[in-house]
């Protein structure tokens, strides 16, 4: 029973695969705006219900990683392991998020991921779909680390840990992009701009960071 099922979803796999290389080399070619699900469809030779089985529409093709990778990292936090330090944690997390080998569009690693990031820095419906997935993120991820650490991390200081760590990787990373065939691999830059954004905070005493004296601001 279980090589059918083998089967099928390995189908399903070449199918999803085959509409995000289809979809987004027509996107690149053609444009994005002018690109429809049809010509997609006629494009790899499958069916609108093939499409609409696998994505809601076009823009889920683009960010087709993005679900699977938020709930990765969420996981990654969540199996914490004993003891481990804010910097290990969240330095992990950020390899992860984007290592090559676990992602249709790991970012640097393939000509797929090159075609998404100058889809989104040029095309303002996708730069604000953009916005919102980083958005998700970060909050996911910032619940997730505050239940990784009870007592030791509030919702504030887990959200500005995850959102001063997220601004450096992805600076760091368009930044590596700009280099063309001299850039680095994206999960070391990641992990690099990860340590050096940590380096700001008291992450070897937790409780230290919760316990900041207030700054009066006079506006």
């Amino acid at each position: 029973m279980d090589e059918p099922i083998g089967l099928r979803e390995r189908k399903k796999q070449r199918t999803r695969r085959t509409l995000i290389e289809t979809g987004m080399r027509l996107f690149d070619e053609v444009g994005y705006e002018a690109t429809t699900v049809a010509d997609i469809c006629a494009a790899a030779e499958l069916s609108p219900a093939a499409f609409y089985k696998h994505f809601p529409g076009k823009d889920d093709l683009v960010f087709a990683d993005q679900p699977e990778r938020i709930a990765a990292v969420c996981d990654l936090i969540a199996g914490r392991q004993p003891g481990e330090s804010l910097e290990s944690l969240i330095t992990r997390c950020m390899a992860t998020a984007l290592d090559p080998k676990r992602w249709v569009l790991a970012p640097g690693e393939s000509d797929l991921a090159a075609i998404r990031t100058r889809l989104i820095t040029t095309v303002p419906a996708l730069r604000a779909i953009t916005l919102r997935w980083l958005f998700d993120a970060q909050h996911e991820w910032a619940q997730a680390l505050e239940a990784a650490y009870p007592g030791e991390l509030d919702d504030i200081t887990a959200h500005a840990l995850i959102g001063s760590v997220m601004g450096a990787v992805i600076s760091a990373s368009m930044a590596n992009l700009g280099k063309g065939q001299d850039a680095a691999p994206m999960a070391e830059i990641a992990v690099r701009a990860t340590r050096i954004a940590m380096e700001g905070f008291p992450h070897r005493c937790p409780d230290e960071i919760n316990h900041i004296p207030a700054v009066e601001v006079n506006l």
